[in-house]
């Protein structure tokens, strides 16, 4: 569970608080989640008046689908009646959101007959988002916005590296606890969102099989690079490593562009070995990004490091709160030095 505090300063955003805290992965209940929020914002300090959620799921549904103009919210609708047409599964038990995707310089729709526009679909199952929905309420957290974390991370990504997002291609890769994600844009333009049934907690089950006592032996072994812990690891990241290869294949197939470099964030992205092992079998730069690259720092000098350590940890938070300000700013302009924070 990762949180942020942010405000406003002048024309900037500024991270005044934030917050890391392990979930237990076995507890999966209301009175579970309201009572490891409630560490959390312990950890976070300060106040808010705006809060968005960022939340992982084993069913969350990311999707890019094309269909003739329509307002998001008939398409909302169609999507939730015809979700075995539309997207090859039952929705009418979920809640469903979807954007079109801005058009950037790798192309435009065309204008032969009617008119292909691609929107980015998200759900959550119904179930889940009033588990949220009374956790928060328990823990008097007035909710505002619930995002699904690749697209919060797209939009983090979009804060920090304006010129790349908007002048180059990218991918980025979070490698999460369960689960990673895959996104492919370029010039401005989301391309693909793939998500991988492979995460932290695989590698370290699979490295602790091969011999390991636990994962701080298995950190240990990598940071000493001791071969055959190395290998494994390698072995390991197999699944992963295949599906970012043939996400870049997918793209340069359909572009005239080629893949610079591979931005990695999420808890395997702090080691250092990871990342190393990640070049190679890519044969491609990949390195971790900082989502506060274009904000002020109002923490203090002693949580610094503690930052450092956990900037890949911190993506999804940040773009939902950013979001949030960029749409408060939007319709509020002119907003008081130092507003309100999220």
């Amino acid at each position: 569970m990762k949180a942020v505090l942010l405000k406003r300063r002048g024309t900037r955003l500024a991270l005044t608080h934030f917050a890391v805290r392990e979930f237990p992965e076995e507890i999966n209940t209301l009175e579970g989640l309201g009572e490891n929020l409630k560490p959390l914002l312990h950890d976070l300090g300060g106040s808010a008046k705006g809060v968005g959620i960022a939340v992982s799921h084993p069913e969350a549904m990311v999707r890019i689908i094309e269909q003739n103009t329509i307002p998001p919210e008939l398409l909302r609708d169609a999507l939730r009646i015809n979700g075995p047409l539309l997207l090859s599964q039952d929705c009418r038990e979920w809640v469903i959101d979807c954007a079109a995707i801005p058009v950037g310089a790798a192309g435009a729709p065309s204008a032969e007959g009617q008119q292909q526009v691609r929107y980015l679909v998200g759900g959550l199952p119904r179930a889940h988002v009033q588990k949220i929905h009374e956790a928060c309420g328990k823990n008097k957290i007035a909710s505002t916005v619930l995002q699904l974390p690749p697209v919060a991370l797209l939009n983090a990504f979009e804060f920090a590296n304006e010129e790349i997002f908007k002048t180059q291609a990218f991918v980025l890769v979070d490698i999460g606890h369960r689960s990673s994600t895959v996104i492919v844009g370029v010039k401005g333009e989301l391309i693909l969102i793939r998500s991988v049934e492979y995460g932290g907690a695989h590698f370290a089950e699979h490295l602790i099989l091969q011999g390991a006592a636990n994962f701080e032996e298995v950190v240990g072994m990598l940071e000493e690079d001791e071969v055959l812990t190395v290998e494994n690891a390698r072995l390991s990241l197999n699944e992963l490593v295949r599906s970012i290869s043939s996400s870049i294949g997918f793209f340069e197939a359909q572009h005239e562009e080629a893949i610079p470099k591979v931005y990695i964030s999420g808890g395997l992205a702090k080691l250092p070995k990871i990342l190393s092992l990640l070049v190679e079998e890519l044969r491609l730069p990949c390195e971790t990004w900082d989502p506060f690259a274009d904000c002020e720092l109002s923490i203090p000098r002693m949580r610094v490091g503690a930052l450092t350590e956990q900037l890949p940890l911190l993506g999804s938070a940040f773009g939902v709160a950013a979001e949030i300000m960029r749409s408060c700013l939007k319709i509020r302009r002119g907003c008081a030095r130092g507003g309100n924070g999220v």
